[in-house]
Formats: C-alpha cells, structure tokens, sequence
C-alpha cells in the first residue's frame, strides 16, 4: 500500500462517530461513520462531529470550482451557451432528455466530435433514460457520462485558450493547473499540500481535510470573501446558475436539486459520500464525509444538520427528508425499518 493510501486510510478511519443508523425490525442493522465540520466567516470552525481534520477527496463536489476558469476568461459571452448548458458544466446530470439536449447543444457550438471527451461511453444513471435507450438498442454515449458536463467545460476553456484537447485531463495541463490554484485558494490550503489522484472520469481530483473544503463551500456561498474581484464575480456566476437551474445539476429525486431550490444554499456531492454546501445568510460552510461512501444518507444528514443549527426554511429540510425519508420501506411498500440521523455538532470556539 502507498504512503499516500495509508495516510489518507489512517485519517478518514480515525475519529469517525455514527452518523446515521439503521434499524430494520426494532434491531440495529447498518452504522454509518463518518465526519461532519462547519466553519464561519471568521475562519473558525464552529461545529464539528468526528475529525474536521479528516482528509478525503472532494471528487464531483468540486465541479463549481472545476467550471470556474470558463467563466474568468468570460468564455460565458463567446460560446454563444443558454444557462442550461452553463449551469450543466457544474453538474453531476443523470442523462435525462433535457440534460443530453444541453450537451450536444454544447458539442454543436463547440464544433467538437463526442470522441474529444475522456469520459467512458456509458449508459444514463437514470434507470429509466437506460432502459428507455436498452430497449430502443441505442449504443452507450460519452455525454451520457454523468460528468461529461464538466468536460465539456474544460474543453471549451481550452478552445477559448488555444490549448492543447489531447490531454485536457492532465494534471499537467494548463487548465488542470489553474483549477487546482483556484480549489486552494478557495479552499485556503497551500497547493502543495492537497494530494492529487484521478477521478473516475478522468480527471484530477483533489484530496484535503474536511474543514477546508468547508470553507471552499463558504467562499461559493459567500463570494464578498473572496478578495480577487474577477474571482469573486466568477464565483457569483456559478453558483447562480447552480441556483437557477436546478434540475440540470442532477435528477430532481436526488438531493443536489432539492438544495440548489433553496436560493439561500450552494451545494455539491461527490463520490464515494462526500457532500458539501454553503449557507449565504447564515454564512457557514458545511462538509461531510460518509466513511462508507454511502450516498443515501445524505438527506437525512444534511437535513438533521440544517435543524440542529435552526435553520428557518423548513419547505428545504421537508424536501430533503421526502426524498430521504427516515421510514424504511421495502420492495412492497410496507415500512419495515427505520433511518436515524445520530449527528450531534459540537460548538468550538476555535481549533
């Protein structure tokens, strides 16, 4: 095993508490682990259960920070793109009819072949976009790849540039390395010191403790933080089409959506149980690793956290426990269990 590996296995095992538990019966069954951390605009971390030190990768909750250099460089007037393809280079998208129209709207524009893109040919996550283009016999695409948003993105940045398409997923390329500049400076962390591995589609992904990743979510939530003014309005134009377009960020069963509807949150998940968000009233930034990487919690979390810090928009927190309700039911609707959030945030004054 690496160091790397190791390192990253010893922080994210250490210091983790339940998070949610799950009963089916009255009797215990599952425990998911994890950690939670929320920090202010002061730079103090303010809440905390288990390690905000704990370091993981951000993998798709960075796809705001990902989409930025498109925006700095004001490719958003070049391109000629509606909002809805903007807002889906943000997006973890579910191949959904009005998801692949923004994408190939995108590939037209662009004047690029679908074989530009690193990502995977695949089939939509959305079970019933894949079956509706299994029984059609239609072939897998690459734009149906949930990420393929967010290469488009950085395609369309190099295009703009005058760089290199071969290998616009290196972490050598020069719109990889302004991406990562721009996460750690958002996330206020030394560059160097965020560790850098792949993502499943392709491109790099960056690996640092929970606490500045909370504060990355703060500075998308709360861009007046940011001291670089070209910076700052980028970051406006991100988050507000995030806000504005919901639907295009994933699928609306999904809790991305049910977040973004809330024109007070900026919120983004990741694979393997990393989810983020920003709250622009209350300014706090929010990160939270399921140790699992299990993403069905994430409601009931999420939802548990926003009521614990007396969050006054209960529409958002209902949202999220009917698409993650406590009750478990099985294959027959029958409630035969339960999900319980256990999170308890701790109040420091600061770490």
């Amino acid at each position: 095993m690496s160091e790397l590996a190791t390192g990253l296995e010893e922080s994210l095992a250490n210091g983790a508490e339940p998070l949610v538990l799950e009963y089916r019966g009255g009797f215990l069954e599952n425990v998911h682990y994890g950690h939670v951390c929320a920090v202010n605009d002061k730079d103090d971390v303010v809440g905390q259960y288990g390690d905000p030190n704990a370091i993981t990768f951000m993998r798709s909750a960075a796809k705001p920070i990902q989409a930025l250099p498109f925006f700095l460089e004001g490719f958003d007037k070049r391109f000629g793109f509606t909002p809805e393809e903007q807002a889906i280079m943000m997006a973890s998208h579910r191949a959904l009819p009005y998801h692949v129209e923004a994408l190939e709207g995108m590939l037209r524009k662009l004047g690029l072949d679908e074989q530009t893109l690193v990502c995977k040919p695949t089939y939509p996550l959305d079970a019933d976009a894949r079956d509706a283009l299994v029984a059609e016999r239609q072939p897998q695409r690459r734009i149906y790849h949930n990420c393929s948003g967010k290469h488009l993105g950085v395609l369309a940045s190099c295009v703009g540039m005058g760089y290199s398409l071969d290998n616009y997923y290196s972490p050598d390329h020069p719109v990889q390395r302004r991406i990562v500049s721009l996460a750690a400076e958002l996330a206020e962390i030394p560059q160097e010191d965020i560790r850098i591995g792949t993502d499943g589609c392709g491109f790099p992904v960056f690996g640092m403790p929970l606490r500045h990743m909370a504060t990355a979510f703060l500075k998308l939530a709360c861009p007046d933080l940011i001291a670089d003014p070209a910076l700052r309005e980028a970051v406006r134009k991100v988050t507000g089409l995030m806000n504005a377009y919901p639907r295009m960020i994933s699928a609306e069963y999904l809790i991305c959506p049910n977040l973004l509807m809330d024109d007070n949150i900026v919120a983004k998940g990741g694979a393997k149980g990393i989810y983020c968000f920003g709250l622009k009233k209350e300014r706090l930034g929010f990160a939270l690793k399921v140790v699992d990487g299990s993403e069905d919690e994430w409601p009931i979390a999420v939802a548990s956290i926003l009521e614990q810090i007396g969050y006054d928009n209960r529409e958002t927190i209902d949202r999220l426990y009917r698409i993650g309700p406590p009750e478990i039911r099985n294959d027959n609707g029958l409630v035969i269990g339960e999900n319980r959030s256990v999170i308890q945030l701790r109040r420091e004054e600061k770490l």
